[in-house]
């Protein structure tokens, strides 16, 4: 298993259905269709070579190595989110 970072558009599609606990829902929040973030989700899950969710009818559910990777994902977004509104702000100066 590498180190290697995953591509960040399947980070923040797992981020969206960890929040959500839907792919449907975080799909409708990417403006993507769902089987395009189902798509993203299993890139990342080959890229890690583990499952970060359980399938279940009409439902997922995060594994231990995705309830592991949840706070990172939300923290890092929320971080990037900060730092871009406040790069943003000095341009209206």
């Amino acid at each position: 298993m590498s180190d290697r970072l995953p591509p960040l558009t399947a980070l923040r599609a797992f981020d969206a259905a960890a929040r959500h606990m839907s792919f449907a829902k975080a799909a409708d929040e990417l403006n993507v269709t769902p089987a395009a973030l189902s798509f993203q989700i299993k890139s990342l899950e080959e890229h890690l070579g583990a499952p970060l969710f359980r399938r279940l009818n009409r439902a997922v559910a995060l594994t231990d190595a995705g309830r592991t990777l949840a706070p990172g994902t939300e923290d890092g977004f929320r971080i990037l989110s900060e730092a871009w509104r406040a790069t943003r702000r000095l341009q209206d100066d």
